[in-house]
């Protein structure tokens, strides 16, 4: 086999290449750890470390589909935890009162940011990264520059509670019978408009996975508490997102966007308005991971996001999106995120040194655009 159809093989079956890297780096460190990374109390724990990160890669993608980048949502997500602690510690708000202020704020910083990159013209890295100065020297401004601590049971609650086992049961068995309704209706309607079918044992077979990977999911996080509830929201935003980018106009406008943007501004597509709110999307999944870090810690931190941002810019590059724009999906970002959160967990466990840690994480994320930059010159 030569090696361009080494690279035709590999673009086809990305995914499936990104799920078996999953499976070796859990091999090894279950290996080197005699067992006990695969423990459901540590993978509990992996998973809620992951989802603040795939919380930010969600919207990290659909900046980087449309061909720009966002550098200032560490910080931004660090502000937001911080404003979030603030609010509950010392000013005593509700806690629904307290999530809609930090989501308004989210909301409001990520727009400010698309209209000055979209309809200002300045580049989205400048603003990202006068953002990442300015909103950690506005955190530490708010904080005078120490941990406000402890925050109240609920805000806890949203980054330490459970789902109990038997809604966890029920969760998998909807998810299962909605893979397979899906795939059904997916198959009705392509018979319907007369469209080349996949095999029917392929359909089956892959419905068949999807139940596989979810008893397995349910049952291991019923073995230590249940699924955590940043699990469940980070679900909820990789079927939310992935509806969008798949199933709406707006998501075919980003894959265009970031495809041509000159051609889809001639199309009649208004290209400043897609870019303005996929900036206002970003900062809001800037506000529910700040709230999650906050919860999770229970208290905000100054130095709270402290290199987030490119753990969210590795997890997209490293499942799959282009650095070029137009071409990358949800759930490649969020098998991404949890390649990250493997590494993290498991040189943790074995008390790898800090800079090895990041001298892994660095050569993976070149390895990952090299691999996206090799594959795409042997498409062309």
């Amino acid at each position: 086999m030569n090696t361009h159809s080494v690279k035709q093989l590999f673009t086809q079956y990305k995914m499936l290449a990104l799920l078996i890297a999953v499976a070796l780096i859990w091999a090894f460190f279950s290996w080197k750890t005699e067992g006990s990374f695969v423990t459901p109390r540590n993978l509990s724990n992996l998973l809620r470390q992951m989802s603040v990160t795939g919380i930010l890669a969600c919207g990290m993608v659909l900046v980087i589909i449309a061909g720009e980048i966002d550098l200032s949502i560490g910080s931004l997500l660090g502000l937001l935890g911080g404003i979030a602690a603030v609010l509950d510690v010392t000013q005593h708000w509700p806690l629904a009162l307290n999530l809609m202020a930090v989501l308004g704020c989210g909301l409001v910083i990520g727009l400010l940011n698309g209209y000055l990159t979209a309809y200002r013209g300045i580049p989205s890295f400048i603003v990202g990264l006068g953002g990442m100065l300015a909103y950690r020297g506005i955190l530490l401004g708010i904080t005078g520059g120490i941990t406000i601590a402890p925050v109240s049971e609920p805000m806890v609650y949203l980054g330490q509670g459970y789902l109990p086992a038997t809604p966890g049961v029920v969760l998998g068995v909807f998810l299962f019978l909605l893979a397979a309704f899906l795939t059904w209706r997916g198959r009705s309607s392509r018979a319907q408009h007369g469209l080349p079918q996949t095999a029917v044992w392929v359909d089956t077979l892959r419905v068949a996975v999807i139940g596989a990977v979810l008893y397995a999911f349910v049952r291991t996080l019923n073995g230590y508490e249940g699924i955590p509830l940043p699990v469940l929201l980070l679900l909820a935003l990789l079927g939310l997102f992935s509806y969008i980018t798949s199933q709406t106009v707006f998501g075919r406008r980003i894959y265009a966007v970031g495809s041509n943007m000159e051609a889809t501004r001639l199309s009649g597509i208004n290209v400043k308005a897609v870019k303005l709110w996929i900036f206002g999307i970003m900062g809001l999944m800037c506000a529910l991971a700040g709230l999650i870090n906050t919860g999770r810690l229970a208290a905000g931190s100054p130095s709270a996001g402290t290199f987030s941002e490119l753990d969210a810019i590795a997890a997209c590059f490293i499942g799959g999106t282009s650095m070029r724009g137009g071409s990358g999906t949800v759930y490649g970002a969020l098998i991404g995120a949890l390649v990250m959160a493997s590494l993290d967990n498991g040189m943790s466990m074995l008390d790898v040194d800090t800079y090895w840690q990041m001298i892994v994480k660095g050569s993976i994320l070149t390895l990952a655009v090299w691999v996206d930059v090799s594959t795409r010159a042997g498409r062309r």
